[in-house]
């Protein structure tokens, strides 16, 4: 039980105050009474897939996608025209640049559309790589992503 009321806790912190590093949510928490190390709160971060987003106080927040499934789509959607600055191609390969900090968060995107077309994603600070699986599929999966940013 020690673990889920540490990780409602997680999720209860970030929602109410930007957190911006694992030492900081250490605090946090340890503030409330739970003993955690950086280790301990790696995981938990894993566990929820928790992700940073740009920050409005500080440069980056963690942010959860957690909830019902209706409501994640409309919001990774959000997050990922927010994020994206441009998309462009050649041969089997698709570039997405981002705003500084979001190449994960738009890569976790393109993940899950779960398109056939696509191999798989790499994601940077900045940019992410995404491999379809043929030349021909190139231009289609392009305009597909360049259509969520509309």
């Amino acid at each position: 039980m020690y673990r889920n009321d540490r990780q409602a806790k997680i999720l209860e912190i970030i929602n109410r105050t930007e957190i911006e590093t694992q030492e900081e949510l250490c605090i946090e928490l340890n503030k409330l009474n739970f003993n955690v190390t950086q280790a301990t709160i790696s995981r938990d971060i894993k566990d929820l897939k928790l992700y940073k987003v740009a920050g409005t106080v500080k440069k980056y927040k963690y942010a959860s996608l957690e909830g019902d499934k209706e409501a994640l789509s409309p919001r990774m959607l959000n997050i990922f025209r927010e994020c994206v600055k441009n998309i462009d191609y050649a041969n089997n390969l698709i570039v997405v640049k981002t705003m500084s900090g979001n190449g994960s968060t738009a890569g976790m995107f393109i993940d899950s559309l779960q398109s056939e077309d696509i191999l798989g994603c790499v994601a940077g600070d900045d940019t992410v790589l995404v491999i379809v699986n043929c030349n021909e599929n190139t231009p289609t999966v392009a305009e597909k992503l360049k259509g969520y940013l509309i």
